[in-house]
């Protein structure tokens, strides 16, 4: 499995995913789920993934096949799309068109496969915008109402960013939220597991503001999941039981 979660800020967009993906309790590898594409000036696009690798891996490689293609045109290519709405409906199809071509493969075999994604990003001239795209390549969009989306084991990370994510939270609070977030999900699921990759996207930048790779053992990172579990049991032995 996997767990991948973007936010969607008035101050810019916050990405992380893990890296674990697992065949079964033998077979644990690592694979990298975000994904990074940007024209400094003109537009930055961040993609997510979980689910089928086969689905996955296709689908990027045949996105950055059209991406190098100079015959390519606004309607195939995610860096020429007027707009991000463009770039989802491009990523939405090709999606689609791999996840049915792989289902197809599978289902003679008795097997299935799928996949979603989270696509982030900004435009020239445009807002930011970040879309959830499933399998089918239909997608729903991040609002001022609910600024965060989720793909993969995300019902563990999830209570932390609906008790303090807003869109007027700052870049550095939603780095620890999403961080917390993810250590929830770690300390939950073993078919989570590290490294970790953050992108911080700033509006208006129209680059990628900020990336880092978070290793095993990383001290920051251990510290903060430390000191999370010792608020948390402080809290909870301050709370009073019910009469």
């Amino acid at each position: 499995m996997t767990y991948c979660v973007g936010l969607l800020l008035d101050a810019g967009m916050v990405l992380l995913s893990d890296t674990r993906t697992n065949a079964g309790l033998d077979n644990i590898s690592t694979y990298r789920k975000m994904f990074t594409f940007e024209e400094p000036g003109d537009r930055v696009i961040a993609i997510m993934t979980a689910g089928s690798l086969s689905v996955t891996q296709t689908t990027l490689a045949r996105l950055t096949d059209a991406i190098e293609n100079p015959d390519s045109d606004q309607t195939t290519s995610i860096m020429k799309a007027p707009t991000m709405l463009g770039v989802a409906d491009i990523v939405g199809r090709m999606l689609s068109d791999v996840s049915a071509e792989v289902a197809t493969k599978l289902d003679r075999m008795g097997q299935g496969a799928s996949a979603s994604m989270i696509l982030a990003g900004q435009r020239k001239g445009g807002p930011m915008r970040m879309f959830l795209i499933y399998p089918e390549g239909n997608f729903i969009e991040a609002t001022a109402d609910t600024p965060f989306l989720q793909i993969g084991e995300h019902k563990y990370g999830k209570p932390i960013l609906d008790r303090v994510i807003t869109p007027q939270t700052s870049l550095a609070e939603a780095q620890k939220a999403v961080l917390l977030s993810m250590d929830s999900t770690l300390r939950s699921n073993l078919s989570v597991g590290m490294p970790l990759d953050m992108v911080v996207i700033e509006e208006g930048a129209l680059r990628i503001s900020y990336q880092r790779r978070i290793e095993q053992n990383d001290s920051g990172f251990d510290q903060m999941s430390e000191a999370w579990s010792g608020a948390l049991r402080n809290a909870f032995a301050e709370i009073a039981p019910l009469d």
